[in-house]
């Protein structure tokens, strides 16, 4: 289907929000992923399209996609995807995953964010906090920097407390410093047989704390992943 760039919102110094207008109601499940294909001129190897996790609601008539930029010269779809103006349209596909809430609501959950990979649990708390929906929520977000901790609004509106570590905290930051280990999430909260640990981040982060998790006691059954392959 096609999609309509709407507008670009900074969330931080090199992290963006954009959003788009859908040409139908779509209808997806908060924490899905689609491809956004954007022809342009000087591609580079990467190609011309991309995967992103949505950061919108499913209860909102807006689409949004919440991307990292690495660095000033990126990728040359990231370049193209900065230089949109509203009323561009792109190309995109349906959404797909099943990185999403479990159906039974009893089940307890912990959201693991590192970095960027925190935009499907902003997709899931809009529509939990939409809905009136309640669930037994711990959540760890981990970031580089304190400049790089986004959506708190979406975690205030959703009454989510979040607790946040950062692995290089400038002096005045007073909450946890380091990185997110398995010990640091188990030692958060104990999860029982019905706990379900959601990971999302970097595919290194993700592979590492699946392994030291499983070695510890976690069931595979008990853990749901979705990694984000760079920038």
């Amino acid at each position: 289907m096609q999609v309509t760039f709407l507008s670009e919102r900074a969330e931080s110094d090199n992290i963006s929000t954009f959003f788009f207008t859908p040409e139908r109601h779509l209808r997806y499940t908060a924490g899905q992923f689609v491809e956004f294909r954007l022809p342009h001129d000087d591609v580079d190897d990467r190609g011309d399209s991309r995967w992103f996790t949505l950061s919108s609601s499913p209860t909102s008539k807006l689409l949004s996609i919440t991307t990292r930029f690495a660095d000033l010269r990126g990728s040359s779809f990231k370049n193209a995807l900065k230089r949109l103006k509203p009323g561009d349209k792109l190309s995109m596909s349906d959404p797909l995953g099943d990185f999403v809430l479990p159906r039974l609501v009893q089940t307890p959950l912990i959201f693991v964010a590192g970095g960027i990979g925190v935009t499907p649990y902003c997709s899931m708390l809009q529509w939990i906090a939409a809905t009136n929906d309640t669930r037994d929520i711990k959540m760890i977000y981990g970031v580089s920097s304190e400049e790089e901790i986004i959506f708190q609004d979406v975690f205030e509106s959703a009454g989510q407390h979040v607790t946040t570590i950062v692995s290089q905290p400038s002096d005045s930051w007073g909450g946890e410093r380091g990185r997110i280990t398995a010990d640091f999430i188990l030692g958060l909260e104990k999860p029982n047989d019905e706990t379900m640990i959601y990971l999302s981040g970097p595919e290194l982060m993700i592979q590492t704390l699946t392994e030291d998790l499983y070695k510890k006691g976690v069931h595979r059954r008990q853990l749901l992943s979705d990694y984000f392959p760079g920038y």
